[in-house]
């Protein structure tokens, strides 16, 4: 092993598993992720392979390029080519990747060569190998994942197809068996433990031509073919096709197959593990005789003669069978064997030939299930005490069906049955308890747990972001595998459960239009760039909250026409989303608790929500519900159905975008919270017009790679805005006219995200220091919007002072100097008498008691009234509000 290597993994290995390292040549002890005991262990000079000591109840293992990829990368730059080493990266490749050591047997097979993506732009050295002439296959071996799901290359205008590719020392025409691989590592693998191994390059192309020029050499004796092609479904589908192929031109067949549990497995991987010793290998040879049975009843002998049960599930072509071996029958027809072998002095045993016979006339095959089931993975939601078993179902025409059973489904054969038959059209089980339970003890034994989670999303407490069919974790784009879950990395395996939100993200850097920034520019000036980095910030909400402890609400208002609804609709874009956002009076608080729940570090709208007219609480939404999500706690709590007092507080974990015509009518709490953008007609032109239709026009398919390239650079844009939010703060702090600090922080983080998107689309840094110029200057004025009484309280005031212009009061009844005492009926009365036009009482009352201008003391107290007296000349007593005068 390279000593830089060994040094590095010897003390990840010890960090990351707990290993005690004693000085000797093992490190021991080490903490099993599989099973949690201390029975880890691998070598000290060379740490390939960690293994856990509990072979029979745990059995993990993992190669070291598996745990730490990194280690393995970019070959070139640790090992460079010179005259004197023309293949350094090559090799090193081939010797601690693939695990080969010893490279004489492969010189002169293949060289370092160079591969260049023109679509992307990149390039890297690669191992080629030499196929025909003129044909060649290269495997890229500089930081392949930058390639995407592509990580070899062909020539393609070469004609591969057909031929097949072994070492120099294989030579198929002397051979008994030939096993027909689908990689050229996997064909060195075998080769190096004595068997003759061809790579045909692909699953499903049949080596017609290499197989004809056999067949020229081999006229008298031909070898027989092992088809030894991946585990995985493309695998044995194509195992199955092939053999029937080649048994039709006159070759003879067999298969070996790797078992697949949890992680595929290739024969170099098998390689690199040392599990290609001759016991090994029997086992995947019974396993490919399995794959290649032609009916139900030879698969169940093969199965029998292995482990001599006498009743065990059995599946064939996506269909379950129990077989049963009737012990009597087959101890006659063994009986009936004996005596005819008593004839013959020379054999007192029957042959295998004949032991099978009479298991064919013995074994009975009872279909039970016109599917075939298999237990992927178990789920649990720990907080609602919900859990779920993730199974897939194979049809005969070969549809494949993924679904949850719960623990209820699996225990009852009619509830199993009635479950199958819900998520799989015509699937029938119609097997008893016994049988059901026998298949799914095995299946169920040791299951893997899948991490959940009910929101689509960042999940803080994973650190990783979860949508509907990508993941990225570390700045890692992940896939969903073949079982639907996201494995990002060696201990966290995850999904969202949450059907609700539909996310359409892009993963093509190639098709991504990031000129779209410039238009929003033109179009909304410096309020649509402001959005756009709220935006961005939205997608990191919870790292943001969790520093600050608070992430502002954006609220969109302004003249209709003046465009929010393009805009916003465009952002959502951005987001992989068609959407505008949500009505909140036209929901229950139940549901608004769920979608306030639906997402983590994505943004949810608010729509609309600004009611005219009366004020009754059908028609109205009260923004103070939205104090606690500011903070990240949550909106509403919920009871849990089970038998204690449990419930259910989920945090609020999204960001809050409010658009409507009006601005937000609310308390100075929610106002506080809120940064305010206001979109008006003036300035309109035909640029910006232009700009507006092609934000419009734009597909989702287009823009929504910007949520994956920021949440991939989330290290690089959080560690830029965190540096440059205390800056950012003090210079809004500093303004004369800024005195409360929540504002002040709401506005420096829109600051430091508008130097953070300038970053992330490399826009002109004056464009950016003119949107926080405008930043700052909205803090000022949303100071100055609190200072201010609301509009409603103003007019109310307005009028006061109109009506109250006298020498004698006219609406202040109180005696008492530095006072002012309304009854609000009188009130109402004097100005209607007057004409003026009064606002809603209802509404007044909400905002009086907020009034500035006019401190507000107290509502509905007793006062002995001067502008009231009896006929006695007595002052009366009226019920009024009470303010301070104007200092």
């Amino acid at each position: 092993m390279i000593p830089e290597i060994q040094r590095e993994a010897v003390r990840r290995l010890v960090a990351d598993y707990k290993f005690k390292d004693n000085g000797h040549s093992w490190l021991q002890q080490g903490e099993c992720p599989q099973c949690g005991k201390k029975e880890l262990y691998t070598h000290v000079s060379a740490p390939w392979v960690i293994r856990c000591g509990r072979e029979n109840k745990c059995g993990y293992q993992e190669h070291l390029r598996e745990l730490y990829p990194d280690l393995f990368e970019s070959w070139s730059d640790r090992f460079k080519q010179s005259d004197a080493a023309p293949n350094a990266a090559a090799d090193a490749y081939l010797m601690y990747q693939r695990g080969f050591g010893n490279l004489s047997t492969l010189r002169g097979t293949y060289e370092q060569a160079y591969y260049k993506d023109q679509k992307l732009g990149i390039s890297s050295s690669t191992v080629r190998f030499p196929i025909a002439q003129g044909i060649y296959w290269e495997r890229i071996i500089d930081r392949p994942h930058r390639f995407g799901k592509k990580k070899a290359h062909f020539n393609y205008g070469a004609q591969w197809r057909g031929l097949w590719w072994h070492l120099p020392s294989v030579d198929p025409t002397t051979a008994e068996e030939i096993w027909i691989v689908e990689g050229i590592f996997d064909a060195i693998a075998l080769a190096l433990h004595g068997i003759c191994a061809v790579a045909a390059f692909s699953c499903n192309v049949y080596p017609e031509k290499a197989l004809a020029d056999l067949a020229s050499h081999c006229e008298e004796k031909r070898p027989t073919l092992v088809w030894a092609l991946d585990g995985d479904h493309a695998g044995r589908k194509w195992t199955r096709k092939h053999r029937d192929t080649a048994e039709a031109t006159g070759w003879k067949c067999a298969a070996a197959q790797i078992p697949q549990y949890g992680k595929k497995r290739d024969w170099n991987d098998l390689h690199i593990t040392g599990e290609l010793e001759e016991n090994h290998l029997a086992r995947y040879r019974y396993h490919g005789d399995l794959l290649l049975a032609k009916s139900a009843k030879e698969k169940a002998c093969l199965i029998f003669n292995k482990t001599r049960q006498s009743g065990f599930i059995v599946e064939y072509e996506n269909r379950t069978y129990w077989a049963k071996l009737n012990e009597s029958e087959y101890k006659d027809e063994l009986e009936s064997i004996m005596g005819e072998l008593n004839r013959h002095p020379d054999q007192d045993q029957p042959s295998a030939k004949q032991d099978w016979e009479a298991m064919q006339n013995a074994i009975a095959c009872q279909e039970i299930a016109s599917c075939s089931v298999k237990a992927l993975y178990y789920m649990a939601n720990r907080t609602t005490d919900e859990s779920w078993y993730y199974f897939r179902v194979r049809l005969p025409d070969e549809r494949v069906i993924k679904n949850t059973f719960t623990s209820g489904h699996l225990t009852s054969p009619s509830e199993f049955g009635k479950r199958l038959l819900h998520i799989a059209p015509g699937a029938l089980f119609e097997g008893d308890l016994y049988q059901l339970r026998r298949l799914l003890r095995n299946q169920l034994s040791g299951i893997k747990t899948v991490e959940t989670i009910d929101y689509v999303g960042y999940s803080k407490e994973h650190r990783c972001y979860v949508f509907n069919d990508i993941a990225v974790k570390d700045g890692k784009l992940l896939t969903l595998n073949e079982e639907d879950y996201f494995q990002a990395d060696r201990k966290l395996s995850i999904k969202s459960i949450s059907q609700s939100v539909g996310l359409h993200i892009s993963t093509k850097k190639e098709e991504y239009q990031d000129g779209w920034l410039m238009d929003v520019a033109t179009a909304f000036g410096s309020e649509g760039l402001v959005a756009a980095a709220w935006w961005l910030g939205s997608f990191f909400a919870e790292q943001i909250r969790a520093r600050h402890k608070s992430y502002p609400f954006l609220e969109i208002v302004g003249e209709a026409g003046a465009g929010k609804t393009t805009l916003l609709e465009f952002l959502w874009k951005l987001a992989g989303r068609d959407h505008e956002g949500t009505d909140p009076s036209k929901s229950t608080t139940a549901a608004r608790a769920r979608l306030f729940s639906q997402v983590s570090n994505l943004p949810i709208g608010l729509i609309e929500a600004d009611r005219e007219g009366d004020g009754t609480k059908s028609k109205q939404f009260d923004w103070d519900e939205l104090k606690t999500a500011y903070n990240g706690r949550s909106v509403r709590a919920r009871g849990v159905k089970n038998n204690g007092n449990d419930t259910h507080e989920p945090p609020f974990r999204g960001a809050i975008v409010i658009a409507q015509n009006a601005p937000v009518d609310a308390s100075e709490a929610i106002m506080q919270r809120i940064v305010h953008l206001y979109f008006q007609r003036e300035g309109q032109n035909p640029a910006s017009k232009a700009a507006a239709d092609r934000l419009a026009a734009t597909r989702i398919e287009d823009v929504s790679y910007f949520l994956l390239s920021a949440i991939t650079r989330e290290k690089q844009i959080l560690e830029t805005f965190f540096n440059r939010v205390p800056q950012c703060v003090d210079r809004i702090m500093a303004r004369d006219d800024v005195t409360i600090p929540r504002i002040g922080l709401n506005h420096g983080q829109m600051m430091a995200l508008l130097e953070c998107l300038g970053d992330l689309l490399s826009v002109h840094e004056e464009l950016i220091t003119h949107a926080q110029q405008h930043v700052a200057d909205m803090a000022g004025q949303r100071q100055r919007d609190l200072s201010a009484d609301h509009p409603l309280v103003q007019h109310f005031w307005e009028i006061y002072d109109y009506l109250e212009d006298n020498a004698e009061p006219v609406l202040n009844h109180a005696a008492q100097p530095g006072q002012i005492a309304i009854n609000l009926n009188h009130f109402a009365q004097v100005a209607i008498n007057a004409k003026q036009q009064i606002p809603d009482l209802s509404q007044l009352k909400r905002h009086l008691r907020a009034s500035r201008s006019r401190r507000f003391v107290d509502a509905n107290r007793a006062i002995s009234s001067k502008v009231f007296k009896s006929c006695a000349g007595t002052a009366k007593t009226v019920r009024c509000w009470v303010f301070q005068e104007r200092a």
